[in-house]
């Protein structure tokens, strides 16, 4: 059986959306907590890290080069060298208490992001999608959005709402952007949280689901039925959000968290060879937004 094994030994205070640029043959994520963007050429095992003004849930590539970031009070433009251009939307909620987490990019190139509700109070997260008048609410009523993914073929989105243990699929229109026919996808259990619950995620070519289990130590894989098909210890306790990456897209990357937790391994970047390939990243194209 595989095993995930350290490639960078960071303690990343909260290292999250890992993205994977095959052009470049660079692995790009973040440190939300330590507000930092880092890049990663597993070719060398060089890293840069840029420093961020605000924190960063995820970043996306975007069409033509740099990224699209979502912070704190928007998303917005920003460069390969951190630098942060325009705003693209605000945050639609008060950024004192809630900020952007989770993003996708879906097949049309139209960025998917999700809030989290930091206090986990009144269920103020939601999930929208960019478009040129702003951003669009898809569902609210959320904790923290996570866990968001397509199948190969983008007509089902995947989400987790992650403090309340459940995975949901949906139908989804990538034209229009419109879901509908939300229905359980994997329930995890509340009642036994050292199991974990679910968190980022990613879609592998023959359609499975593979999503990370925060506090649980371990990344599980979902065939398209919602059936648990494998799980794989992870060396952190707090696993975030795997991505493929490699030149074949056969290799599993997966971020973690050190804040809060001694390990020596909590706050890696780990990897581990994989049978079946991901998807490859569709770039956000702002200028195709509808």
């Amino acid at each position: 059986m595989s095993e995930f094994t350290p490639v960078l030994p960071l303690r990343t205070r909260l290292g999250e959306c890992p993205v994977w640029d095959g052009g470049a043959g660079i692995l790009s994520f973040v440190d939300i907590h330590g507000r930092l963007l880092h890049r990663y050429h597993p070719a060398d095992g060089a890293l840069s890290s840029l420093d961020l003004p605000e924190h960063p849930g995820c970043v996306v590539p975007l069409a033509g080069g740099g990224y699209v970031a979502a912070m704190r009070t928007g998303i917005y433009q920003l460069n390969t060298d951190g630098k942060v251009g325009p705003m693209l939307a605000p945050n639609p909620t008060d950024p004192a208490d809630t900020r952007f987490n989770d993003g996708r990019v879906d097949p049309a190139g139209h960025l998917i992001i999700g809030t989290i509700d930091e206090p986990k109070s009144g269920s103020r997260g939601g999930l929208y999608r960019l478009e040129k008048a702003g951003l669009r609410l898809l569902f609210g009523g959320l904790l923290t959005s996570n866990g968001l993914a397509f199948a190969p073929d983008g007509r089902t989105l995947y989400h987790a709402d992650t403090p309340r243990f459940a995975i949901h699929a949906y139908d989804y229109d990538p034209a229009s952007g419109q879901v509908a026919n939300k229905r359980l996808f994997a329930q995890l259990d509340p009642e036994a949280p050292d199991r974990g619950r679910p968190d980022g995620a990613a879609v592998d070519a023959d359609g499975c689901y593979w999503t990370a289990l925060y506090a649980g130590g371990r990344v599980q894989r979902y065939d398209p039925d919602g059936r648990l098909m494998a799980e794989y210890r992870t060396p952190a306790r707090c696993p975030t959000m795997p991505c493929f990456g490699g030149p074949d897209a056969k290799t599993l990357y997966v971020t973690s968290v050190a804040a809060g937790f001694e390990g020596p391994m909590d706050g890696a970047l780990f990897a581990m060879p994989v049978d079946v390939p991901g998807l490859p990243n569709t770039p956000c194209n702002p200028e195709s937004l509808p």
